[in-house]
């Protein structure tokens, strides 16, 4: 009896410890924009690749739209182990303390996408990765969203037009020392409540790729859209370094290869869908979309270069300096 007893009770616990292998691991992937954005396309790729790869080890929920936490909680969240990755705008990282991540907001730093990958899939992105793991943040890969324009509610030709303006920006040192270049008045607000301050008056104008100003309707109060691709919006998929080490290392590998193909389709679409929500916003009717002239834009560069040496001390000389090799940037011939 007793060495039947026992069987049943190690049958049992076999069965226990089956029923909970197959619990699979889940990660709460939670982001603050639309789910038809890039960034959104690209957390439901990753999605369905992480399922796919890992035969159901890994269940992945997103949360779109600020449905779980809003700009400024998520990052603590990850930290708390609250959720398991998120893909914030490379803006974030400043106030986190790792300003080297604020060389993306520096205006006219890349002259297309081109130049800016030789960053990203780099040393140099590498690098800037590592800088978060004493944060308890593993960084997984860049996705792009795409290069911004200035909207607001009058013409935007000269960067003038953009002096005394109430500008909403993300929380960064160097976008409001760009605001203040073009005598811009600043706002820090979070992703989620622009509409509403642009609707109501609170701001006059904002930033944003296409993608961003088409699927939050930012179009629809801003009469007026400047195509002067001044600055990059990207993100960082990050996950919780703690969670993420705790990986068993075949489930690991299977995420990093759904990451590296999901990391391709991220940026592939950005360019499409950037394209397909500028057409959307110039089909409108709404919104006078002006493309700057050679002319126009370069004074547009000219105008914003001096933040590059603004932020030397802030950033780092070495870090802008080594962008500049990587990209061929020389700013002494603008």
């Amino acid at each position: 009896m007793k060495i039947r007893a026992l069987l049943l009770g190690l049958v049992a616990a076999g069965i226990t410890a089956t029923a909970a292998a197959a619990d699979p691991i889940v990660i709460k992937f939670s982001h603050v924009v639309a789910t038809d954005t890039p960034k959104g396309k690209a957390a439901e790729k990753f999605k369905e690749l992480a399922e796919k790869y890992t035969k159901g080890a890994v269940k992945v929920e997103v949360y779109a739209n600020s449905t779980l936490y809003k700009d400024k909680e998520e990052m603590e969240a990850l930290q708390l182990g609250a959720v398991q990755m998120l893909a914030p705008s490379l803006a974030k990282f400043g106030p986190l303390g790792v300003r080297e991540f604020e060389v993306f907001d520096l205006p006219y730093i890349f002259d297309g996408y081109d130049d800016l990958h030789k960053v990203t899939t780099g040393p140099v992105g590498k690098m800037m990765l590592s800088k978060l793991e004493p944060k308890g943040i593993k960084g997984l890969a860049f996705w792009d969203n795409g290069f911004k324009s200035f909207s607001a509610n009058s013409p935007i030709k000269a960067p003038e037009d953009l002096k005394g303006k109430k500008m909403r920006i993300q929380s960064s040192k160097v976008l409001e020392e760009q605001m203040r270049e073009l005598k811009a008045l600043p706002q820090v607000m979070a992703f989620s409540e622009v509409y509403q301050a642009l609707q109501t008056g609170v701001v006059d104008g904002t930033e944003n790729p296409h993608s961003n100003l088409y699927t939050q309707k930012m179009h629809e109060v801003q009469s007026n859209v400047s195509l002067t691709e001044h600055g990059y919006l990207g993100y960082a998929v990050i996950t919780n370094k703690k969670f993420w080490d705790g990986l068993p290392s075949d489930v690991r590998t299977e995420l990093e290869k759904a990451m590296a193909e999901s990391t391709t389709f991220a940026n592939a679409i950005a360019r499409e869908e950037n394209e397909k929500a500028l057409a959307a916003v110039r089909a409108s009717g709404k919104t006078e979309v002006y493309q700057p002239t050679p002319a126009e834009k370069l004074a547009f560069k000219k105008a914003l270069l001096p933040v590059h040496k603004k932020m030397e001390s802030r950033i780092g000389a070495e870090l802008i300096q080594s962008i500049y090799k990587e990209t061929g940037f020389d700013p002494s011939k603008l």
